[in-house]
């Protein structure tokens, strides 16, 4: 299968040119009955019986036999090997006069389940770019804050909430996007293009803002926008991997979430300092830039439901059998519009305050989200005039959390292929609540690395030792957010999009108004006793992934929403 099938370039060009380029199975062959219908490239080495109309099934159908496809004319074909067992007849939809529409087989090469290991991989990278770009956003303007409060006659403290407005919209953005992106009709890649494309056309009044007022409208906006990818990656992922292998690609993801808001500032440090601090703006705009033309070209679509209901479409045009639909089409048909936006809107909300366990694991990572903004309050406080570093050499101390990244990566795979896959049953499934070994170790480390970076945050110790116990919080951020990412995910599958919504959400909520009091707290209470609090804090959450450790099971089957099985 092509690179290009189903992304956005894909379907301008079948747009305008015709349904014979980047074609799909039932696109290549319909048997001469159907043919007055709509033409399609005719095959003559294909044959069609009645025991299989479509011919998807048997070794001579062109998705299967590159020559008779005519792929010289698509170029699009590569798939060969063992075909499924044929479905003899339409299966019809129960409860329903409908034909389902489903896979033609175990298969199928356009399931995203089937997708070769190097596709997948492509996906992966580009939704872990992504989300780079997105999160690279949200910090980057800090590296400027002086520059916003120079021009506009602010205060420092007002200056922050080019941070603080950005996280509220990157936190409400996917209450709406996310459950979008679970509709058939819409699917996940258009959701992820379009905003993507407003993310970076709205940078420019951005960096171009005349009065404050402009530039906080301009970055909640941009903030919203550019969100859908920070809840709905991990159920992307989850579309094209089995839980035992999806974790993987979860890990990475959370290691690029990570990695972005460290990164940004040494980035927009030098920037604001040479050219000001419209110039981090400009950085944004480049980058996401340039994400754009990747997804653009090579991004394709991975929800299940959106890929069958668009396949029903094109077979009820063959055949104009109006009855052929898939599952999610017929669901549709029993809901009302105030289902849907039901489902939209307040199904985030609900499942964040109405289950115990999506609850407390998201006031738990949005605690050690909103630390992780606040902590790089203390940065400037603790380089620079604690250890007179220059301005635009603060963002190097930010390496520190890279390096933690970077060493935590290789350690826990190794972990995940060595311990945890041989958690999982003979069906790739595991109980959710195994996961909490690996978030346990986490709990501990977070406070640990405040105490470390606090207590050496001395004129009379050398800077690199705050700077190593700064590397250990990244570690467990990025454990505990892969851990909680997965178990949600598990534990609620069926929702898995809508409550990672509103685990972002809850992240942003709290990571928007902690920056607003950092500075004020470090410089009243000292760097070593602010640490200590907010480590004493972290301190008091421990106790949660004990308990979903040991009692998670009981309180899961406890739910109507949480998977039992």
């Amino acid at each position: 299968m092509s690179i290009f099938q189903d992304t956005v370039f894909a379907s301008i060009v079948r747009a305008v040119l015709g349904p014979t380029y980047f074609a799909h199975i039932d696109e290549m062959d319909v048997p001469p009955v159907y043919q007055k219908t709509v033409h399609f490239p005719k095959s003559s080495a294909t044959t069609t019986t009645l025991d299989d109309p479509f011919n998807v099934h048997t070794r001579d159908h062109p998705v299967y036999n590159k020559q008779a496809a005519g792929a010289g004319d698509s170029g699009d074909l590569e798939l060969s090997g063992e075909l499924p067992k044929p479905v003899k007849e339409p299966i019809k939809a129960e409860g329903s006069d409908s034909l389902l529409v489903t896979w033609y087989g175990p298969d199928d090469p356009e399931n995203p389940m089937n997708w070769s290991r190097i596709r997948k991989i492509w996906v992966i990278f580009q939704m872990c770019f992504l989300t780079f770009s997105v999160y690279f956003g949200a910090a980057v303007y800090t590296a400027g804050e002086r520059g916003v409060s120079e021009q506009f006659h602010v205060s420092s403290v007002s200056a922050t909430l080019g941070l603080t407005v950005f996280l509220l919209g990157s936190g409400t953005g996917p209450m709406l996007w996310s459950p979008m992106s679970e509709m058939p009709y819409i699917g996940r890649m258009p959701i992820y293009w379009f905003t993507l494309f407003l993310y970076v056309v709205l940078q420019v009044p951005t960096a171009l803002a005349t009065n404050f007022g402009m530039l906080l409208a301009f970055r909640f906006i941009t903030g919203f926008v550019g969100s859908p990818v920070l809840a709905t990656g991990g159920a992307t992922i989850a579309d094209m991997y089995i839980p035992k292998k999806r974790v993987y690609g979860i890990t990475l993801w959370s290691a690029f979430a990570v990695c972005a808001p460290a990164t940004a500032p040494i980035a927009g440090g030098f920037a604001a300092h040479a050219e000001g601090w419209n110039w981090t703006i400009w950085i944004l705009m480049w980058l996401g830039s340039f994400t754009l033309a990747m997804l653009f070209f090579f991004f394709p679509e991975t929800s299940s439901s959106n890929i069958l209901y668009r396949r029903a479409v094109r077979l009820r045009k063959a055949t104009g059998d109006k009855r052929l639909k898939s599952q999610a089409e017929i669901d549709a048909e029993n809901l009302s519009g105030s289902d849907i936006a039901r489902d939209v809107l307040v199904r985030p909300f609900t499942l964040n305050f109405q289950e115990p366990i999506v609850l407390l694991l998201n006031l738990y990572i949005a605690l050690v989200y909103a630390l992780f903004y606040l902590w790089f309050e203390s940065f400037p406080i603790v380089f620079i005039e604690i250890h007179h570093w220059r301005q635009q050499m603060l963002g190097l101390a930010f390496l520190g959390i890279l390096v933690g990244v970077f060493v935590t990566l290789p350690l826990y795979m190794t972990y995940i292929y060595l311990v945890e896959e041989k958690m999982y049953d003979e069906n790739g499934q595991i109980k959710p609540e195994k996961r909490m070994r690996v978030a346990i170790f986490a709990s501990i480390l977070c406070p640990i690395s405040l105490f470390w970076f606090g207590w050496s945050s001395r004129a009379d110790i050398h800077w690199i030792v705050p700077i190593i116990g700064s590397s250990l919080f990244p570690m467990a951020a990025m454990l505990l957010f892969n851990v909680v990412l997965n178990y949600l995910a598990d534990a609620y599958p069926k929702y898995a999009a809508s409550v990672l919504a509103g685990n972002d959400f809850m992240r942003c909520a709290f990571a928007a108004g902690f920056p607003l009091f950092g500075s004020a707290m470090y410089h009243n209470l000292g760097v070593g006793w602010a640490s200590t609090l907010l480590g004493f804090l972290l301190c008091a959450f421990i106790p949660i992934p004990i308990l979903l450790h040991f009692y998670g099971e009981r309180i899961r089957f406890a739910s109507k929403r949480a998977q039992h099985n």
